[in-house]
């Protein structure tokens, strides 16, 4: 058969830049008049009990993508990959772009006739990572180390001279202010909401038809799907995001509000993760908003962080440290999940924060960064749950996690898995913290302060658990040291830690 050379496209490579030809020059692509495969492979759904969301997300984006590409692409339904790819070009030499999992990586590398591109919805190339690893200073693997680094490859929020806007690159101690006294809710529009249509009735319509014939089983709940699909819907997002959103981001960054899911985030890490924006267009969009006077620097400056600081970084970290990483388990924490915490029975919780966290990735697939560091990874860490089981669960349960995205985020950052390698310190902390930058706390049975009795907040209580059971480490750090100092002043510590055991995984 002769012509182009056919190009696979995975699920989550579905923007524009997945199909173009080189972008630098000597820099491979497929034909510009490449046949396309798009491969929906049921055998992915059957491993793993995902997120129904999930699962309505990623197979809307897939059919939307097709749809729009027209005849193009040949769409092939199949049990796995391999069938698929057979009954889509039989045994005709393919190019895809380099997968953004090992497994997937793996399946590609074993088929001979697939040829595997650099990859593609990323700023740094793993040459140029694997460069700046080997310098001196560089093996720390210091995120704000690296995080110049791209900045300055990338001219991004840089003065003339080459120095960072305002002076400084990390604007991050501007960016934790609670909450504003009084609101229910952050006084901004609210992020874009996507209209279904005709395709995402078919794909609920399928997936309740999988489920009822017992081929797959989901958790969660599907709803109105809330998160960009489509191209034309990932663009109005960023552009929403970006008018009337990002001026508030940064000083409420690490806020919480019960009322109020998504604050001034963007939640542009679902269509990013689809492969519908591309990292450059979002941080420029960002820097032109603040060189055109609209947003405030501390606001431009953590959303550019974010995405060509942090989302680089666990990028180029889950494929640098290699497949023990996700083993790594420091704290020697070896507790499984209980069937609440895996199955999102959120009214089987009082504890009004967990309750309400855990009922948003019921509903939604999603909350942002902090209830995910300090409510749901907190409590993990807090209880010595397996890191490497956590690390599946936020894969299967955000509509934004893939391998590559928890990975670093749940062993290093969450659970201090690994040692210190990510983050400096284990993200450990009492219900005092959540009582200053949330009002969860106000209506809860729970009360912040208070550590014994009926009364007392089981944040507060697993917290001086926790410091009670990893004394030596964290007197040893210097970042946390004061709490480890803090334990032999404290006082009923018998009787919290009986508390903590008579809890052992039920419910708090």
């Amino acid at each position: 058969m002769s012509g182009p050379r056919p190009h696979w496209l995975f699920g989550d490579q579905l923007g524009p830049h997945f199909l173009t030809a080189g972008l630098t020059p000597g820099e491979d692509g497929p034909d510009p008049d490449a046949p396309l495969v798009m491969i929906e492979a049921r055998s992915v759904l059957r491993r793993r009990r995902f997120h129904r969301a999930k699962a309505h997300l990623v197979l809307s984006a897939m059919r939307h993508a097709a749809d729009a590409l027209g005849d193009r692409v040949r769409y092939v339904q199949a049990d796995t990959y391999r069938e698929g790819l057979a009954r889509a070009v039989g045994r005709r030499r393919v190019t895809v772009y380099h997968p953004t999992s090992r497994a997937a990586l793996g399946l590609v590398d074993a088929l001979p006739q697939v040829t595997v591109l650099p990859p593609r919805g990323f700023l740094v190339p793993f040459a140029d990572f694997r460069r700046w690893a080997g310098e001196p200073g560089g093996r720390r693997l210091l995120l704000e180390d690296f995080y110049h680094r791209v900045r300055r490859a990338e001219h991004l929020l840089l003065e003339p001279d080459g120095s960072p806007a305002g002076g400084r690159w990390n604007l991050d101690r501007d960016n934790r202010e609670p909450p504003p006294k009084g609101a229910a809710t952050l006084p901004i529009p609210p992020p874009f909401e996507p209209e279904e249509d005709g395709i995402d009735e078919r794909v609920r319509a399928d997936l309740e038809r999988w489920e009822r014939d017992g081929n797959v089983a989901f958790v969660g709940r599907d709803g109105p799907r809330r998160f960009a699909a489509t191209r034309p819907e990932a663009e109005r997002a960023l552009a929403r995001f970006v008018a009337h959103r990002l001026a508030d981001f940064g000083r409420y960054e690490d806020a919480m509000l019960h009322a109020d899911p998504w604050m001034a985030h963007s939640a542009l890490s679902v269509p990013l993760n689809l492969g519908l924006l591309d990292p450059g267009e979002c941080v420029r969009a960002a820097e032109a908003a603040y060189r055109a006077g609209q947003v405030p620097l501390n606001s431009a400056e953590g959303f550019v962080r974010q995405i060509a600081g942090w989302r680089e970084y666990v990028w180029q970290l889950y494929w640098h440290l290699g497949e023990d990483y996700r083993d790594a388990n420091h704290l020697g924490h070896h507790e499984p999940l209980p069937a609440w915490f895996r199955d999102l029975d959120a009214d089987a919780v009082t504890a009004r924060c967990l309750a309400r966290v855990l009922a948003e990735v019921r509903d939604h697939g999603w909350v942002h960064h902090i209830p995910r560091l300090m409510v749901l990874g907190n409590w993990a860490l807090q209880h010595g749950w397996d890191p490497r089981e956590l690390t599946d669960w936020f894969h299967r349960c955000f509509v934004d996690g893939y391998d590559w995205v928890m990975t670093a985020n749940v062993v290093g950052m969450s659970q201090f898995a690994d040692g210190g390698l990510v983050t400096t310190k284990p993200y450990a902390a009492g219900g005092a913290y959540l009582h200053r930058m949330g009002d969860h706390c106000g209506p809860c049975r729970y009360h912040p302060t208070e550590r014994l009795g009926d009364r007392a907040c089981p944040f507060t209580t697993g917290y001086w658990a926790f410091v009670h059971r990893h004394h030596d480490l964290l007197a040893a750090n210097h970042r946390t040291a004061r709490a480890a100092a803090g334990l032999r002043r404290l006082t009923g510590l018998p009787e919290v830690l009986a508390a903590e055991r008579a809890r052992g995984q039920s419910p708090p």
